[in-house]
């Protein structure tokens, strides 16, 4: 393979267009990512080499055309995302791609057309496929993919004739029943695409010091464990290395750890790994092809898979994340609440352990106890969080029950009017979304619900009708300011309309923030509810969390050491002491500018009995 010297990356005006660009739509999404979600922060930013070019690896993929904004408003370099071509023909992703440079990806997948007649497995082979009015010779070629549903894909050797294919491998028994039908059945022709000039692109633009974003998972989802990376992102590491041999490429693995990545106003942590440097070795070995370039090729996809597991929670179903996550919230690492970083950490933390010792009938035992005690909780409408308030005094609890419901009232009157006047937004966002789910999920083998693309559509439904819908009330409250005075001139009308039309979404953000605090006196009721109402229940269920808590701490501290080398039950402990939100390694929202930053509407102080009963971290 032949080499190039690094070409030349002067500034250039093109380069400061770009750049202008690329901060006026990382700005926009501040702005967005501020609205959507309560609390943004980072982990492990400091580790980001900003001096060399980086493909940052980007996983789980759990939140479609959001996670890469997610990447962008928190990474400290400049970078262009790999996004599929097909997405630059939508109005706002395709904008934001081209105003990104985003490298266009080009996926057979969105190039698969319907075949002509039918298919069926011949009789006596499971590699020969026979066509009933079909156009093998002019619509499939050698290594295209033959597409029967979502899971059965088979690859074409030889096109024989018009009506009979030789597959690249034999068809299992299991998808020789599904093919083995007289009447044969429908499929689509999946073409093979050369992705030379991808790569080539690729190349250059990391021999140039650029960096690029890449999910090598493939599409999003909605599982919660990672699926099987696909070998992307490896072939180009290794592939502009050989190109540019000296060029000094990291591999910076990504992990997105949202708590209700689909929720409005939920909270989200970007963990940063560390770089992962690429042994020159493995780029001699690729260069000398064939069993060398696939065991280096190997080699380099273990390590990226390695770095996200190092910064993400990958569980192999829902009720053990759900177990997962009771017992952190149960173990006692520190005598103050954890930063959202330091609970992606502990989860993660606590899932090692659970793979080694899942088995072990200590923790069986403490499973069950834990769903029992999760379904207690579920009986009283309340959180784990929640079960300690519920210790006030039966007297205290009920004068404390009065209030907030005097606090909900006044808040529901105002954010109740504006949620109305808001809803034909929720409503659109709602409905579209929902439609957009469900073909999501039609159309793919891996999700479960489909997930992963709702916040994207609440998100871009509300950036398109938002704006129409303040504009429609800015008019109408200007033709009642001219009919009430009629005499007014056109130039003030248009100031009029112009103004309302400025000050709506201040003032919506500015209420969005009061009825969240109204939700959080809400969910504040329950434990008080109970203390008033049961408090024997309530005395009840708090020493049943205490006595779990216990079994689950002396459980952890035991077995800690022998999931991890470096367990140290006091770690949380002594962080949390030296906890400052100034920290490099960690940020919140507020960190993001002025309407993120918002402490002028922090209106918490207003209500200070809800303190703490705000927590999402699950």
């Amino acid at each position: 393979m032949s080499t190039t010297k690094l070409p030349s990356t002067s500034h250039t005006g093109q380069d400061f267009q770009s750049a202008l660009a690329y901060e006026f739509v990382k700005n926009s999404f501040k702005v967005i990512t501020t609205i959507f979600f309560r609390e943004i922060r980072t982990s492990g930013v400091h580790q980001v080499p900003t001096d060399k070019p980086c493909i940052f690896i980007v996983a789980p993929h759990a939140n479609q055309f959001v996670d890469p904004g997610m990447v962008m408003i928190t990474s400290p370099v400049q970078f262009s995302p790999l996004m599929a071509a097909s997405q630059f023909k939508r109005h706002i992703i395709g904008t934001a791609a081209r105003l990104l440079n985003a490298i266009p990806v080009i996926r057979p997948q969105d190039l698969a057309s319907a075949g002509a007649g039918s298919v069926r497995l011949s009789s006596d082979r499971l590699d020969i496929l026979e066509g009933i009015d079909t156009k093998f010779k002019e619509q499939v070629h050698p290594r295209d993919l033959i597409s029967i549903n979502k899971t059965l894909k088979v690859q074409v050797e030889e096109v024989m004739s018009d009506s009979r294919a030789r597959l690249a491998t034999p068809v299992t028994e299991a998808d020789a029943s599904v093919l083995r039908k007289d009447e044969g059945v429908k499929y689509k022709v999946v073409p093979h695409v050369n992705q030379h000039d991808l790569f080539d692109k690729v190349h250059d633009s990391l021999g140039q010091s650029r960096s690029i974003v890449i999910f090598p998972e493939g599409g999003s989802h909605d599982r919660p464990e990672l699926l099987p990376l696909k070998v992307g992102f490896a072939l180009m590491a290794l592939g502009a290395m050989a190109k540019y041999p000296d060029l000094d490429l990291k591999i910076v693995p990504v992990g997105l750890n949202y708590f209700h990545p689909h929720r409005f106003r939920s909270r989200a942590v970007v963990s940063y790994g560390a770089p992962i440097s690429i042994d020159r070795k493995l780029v001699e070995d690729f260069k000398h092809g064939g069993d060398e370039k696939r065991e280096a090729t190997s080699k380099l996809l273990n390590l990226g898979r390695e770095g996200l597991k190092s910064v993400t929670v990958n569980a192999p179903d829902y009720d053990a994340l759900l177990v997962i996550q009771a017992a952190r919230r149960l173990y006692r690492p520190a005598n103050r609440k954890l930063r959202l970083e330091q609970v992606v950490e502990l989860n993660r933390r606590f899932l090692i352990g659970w793979t080694q010792f899942k088995d072990d009938p200590r923790v069986i035992e403490l499973a069950r106890k834990i769903r029992a005690y999760n379904q207690t909780l579920k009986y009283f409408g309340l959180r784990d969080h929640q079960v300690e308030k519920t210790s006030t005094a039966t007297l205290n609890a009920a004068k404390t029950l009065l209030i907030r419901i005097f606090e909900l009232a006044l808040l529901a009157s105002i954010g109740l009017p504006a949620t109305i006047l808001n809803s034909p937004i929720i409503l659109l966002a709602i409905y579209i979304s929902q439609i957009k789910q469900k073909e999501a999920l039609a159309n793919s083998s891996v999700k479960i619900a489909a997930r992963d693309v709702l916040a994207t559509w609440k998100i871009l439904v509300a950036i398109v009708f938002a704006p129409l819908l303040f504009l429609f009330y800015s008019v109408v409250l200007t033709y009642v300011v001219n009919i009430r005075y009629p005499n007014l001139n056109v130039g003030y009308l248009i100031l009029i309309t112009l103004a309302a039309w400025i000050i709506q979404p201040i003032v919506y953000f500015s209420i969005l923030r009061l009825t969240e605090n109204g939700i959080d006196i809400y969910k504040s009721l329950g434990p008080v509810f109970l203390a008033v109402s049961d408090p024997d229940a309530a005395k009840g269920l708090r020493i049943m969390r205490e006595k779990l808590s216990e079994a689950i701490t002396s459980f952890v501290d035991e077995a800690g050491p022998q999931a991890l080398e470096d367990f140290d039950p006091t770690r949380f402990e002594r962080e949390a002491t030296n906890d400052d939100s100034s920290s490099t390694s960690s940020k919140s929202n507020s960190g993001f500018g002025l309407l993120s930053g918002a402490n002028w509407l922090d209106d918490k102080w207003l209500f200070q009995a809800i303190g703490g009963d705000s927590d999402e971290s699950d």
